[in-house]
Parts: C-alpha cells; structure tokens; sequence
C-alpha cells in the first residue's frame, strides 16, 4: 500500500490536515507544520525477524530472547533485528519513532534484501535504504554503506520528514514542541519508500500529538 499525506490516504483514527497546494512548496519549520503531514504507520509482521515482537496494533516492536514461530514468508528478515511498515510512501509524509536502546530508523525501497548477504540487507549499507543509526554518542546518518557524523539526539523521540517528490529525507530530535534538526540528506528516489526499524530493545510509531 502506498500513501501520500497530502492525499489523506491514512485511517479514519489518524486524520491528516491537508495543506493548500501553494503550501506544498514551502518547507516546513516548525513541528506544527510538520504534522500537517503525519502519516498513521503500522509494523508488517510477515518483515518481522523472529526474535522480535510487535504490540500496539502493530505500531511497537521489541526484541525478546525468545525465537517466535512465525509462518515462513518471503519478506521476513531472516538474519538482522529489522522490520518494515506495511505502507509505502511517497509525496510528503511525516512520522515519528520513540526508542530505547541502540535504533536505526530508516526508509527502504520494498525490494531491499531479506536473507542475502548482510550488505543486501542491512539498513544504510547500500543503494536501496536510508538509516539514521542511533548509538548513544557514535550516531550517524548511513546510505550504501557511507556515513556522516550526526549529532547525538538529546531526547529518546525522532521525527522524520520525507519529501519524496523533493528528494528530501530529513530526521530531528523532538524534544517536546521544539525540534533539533539532525540530518537532511537530498537525493533522487526512484520508488515508493517503506519506513523501517532496527533495535536491540524497544521501539515504537508514535500517535499524532
């Protein structure tokens, strides 16, 4: 499923402010413009890796010690602590991860590796994914396996910005209604794109606030 914010195609329960179009080319500055892009994102189970669970309506996911008996299904990650949402974006979306522990908060293209060598899978380590990969002070943004330096976010909620028409892919720390921009990365993407989460504790898509 693909979804564009200011097409409002999200559920009834997480209703999107749709911009007027001259809006549309300006970019946002605060977190209340921002959430007039909030997209409603949900964890696809057949992605999950089998040590990992969701609750939540699918909208958190854990990392147990527990292998789960999972169905056998071709998106499933075989080998890395990864799962993707159900929706593919594109246009302007915007939604936000709240985490404990070591995270990567990334945006994949749907044919992105599932049980191939760890650079055919791995979040940021190639051409078909996008991570900011958050590890107390060694943070850093990662795309085909090149990194730059991120700040270390000062709290424990990221938002993302995606731009897909601009080619825009930006993350920053919420820190209640105020915002510290982390990282923009301006590219081309191609294909629609499906957020997705590494963890080796607990994360979860956060309500529109």
């Amino acid at each position: 499923m693909e979804i564009s914010a200011q097409d409002q195609q999200v559920p009834p329960s997480s209703p999107v402010s749709t911009p007027a179009p001259d809006d549309l080319l300006t970019e946002p500055q605060t977190r209340a413009d921002l959430l007039q892009y909030y997209c409603h994102l949900t964890l696809d189970p057949n992605t999950l890796y089998r040590e990992m669970v969701l609750s939540e309506g699918d909208r958190k996911a854990v990392l147990t010690d527990l292998v789960q008996e999972y169905p056998e299904h071709p998106d499933r990650f075989s080998h890395l602590y990864q799962v993707l949402c159900r929706e593919g974006l594109s246009g302007r979306c915007y939604w936000e991860v709240e985490f404990q522990g070591s995270v990567e908060i990334a945006v994949a293209y749907r044919d992105l590796g599932r049980s191939d060598y760890y650079s055919e899978c791995a979040f940021g380590c190639n051409d078909k994914s996008w991570s900011l990969d958050i590890n107390g002070n060694d943070t850093c943004f990662r795309h085909n396996d090149e990194e730059k330096a991120v700040p270390e976010p000062q709290s424990s909620r990221v938002g993302v910005f995606l731009d897909h028409k601009a080619g825009n892919l930006t993350f920053y720390c919420v820190c209640e209604s105020t915002l510290q921009l982390l990282h923009r990365e301006e590219t081309t993407f191609t294909k629609p794109l499906y957020p997705g989460l590494w963890l080796i504790d607990t994360a979860q898509l956060c309500d529109r606030e």
